[in-house]
């Protein structure tokens, strides 16, 4: 699975700037999102959809959410926020 190109960006704009709105995180480049000095948020492309991967609590590896559809979208805004404050 490649990462998202500026392209899948593009169609994920309006989700961009909900997760730039949440506090605790720094995009160093567009759809890529540390935590501190640790990658914490990214997102992939391929022929099934557009998929994010969030750090997961134990910050150790990624859980991957479908962001093609509206739900998933909310599902990872609700996870990222969560996941800031532990």
């Amino acid at each position: 699975m490649k990462h998202a190109t500026a392209s899948a960006l593009d169609r994920l704009e309006p989700l961009l700037e909900q997760l730039r709105a949440l506090p605790g995180m720094k995009e160093r480049s567009r759809g890529v999102f540390y935590r501190k000095s640790k990658a914490f948020l990214h997102f992939h492309e391929d022929p099934k959809g557009l998929f994010a991967d969030l750090r997961d609590a134990a910050g150790k590896d990624f859980d991957r959410f479908d962001v093609t559809a509206a739900t998933g979208e909310t599902a990872l805004v609700a996870a990222a926020r969560t996941r800031l404050l532990e």
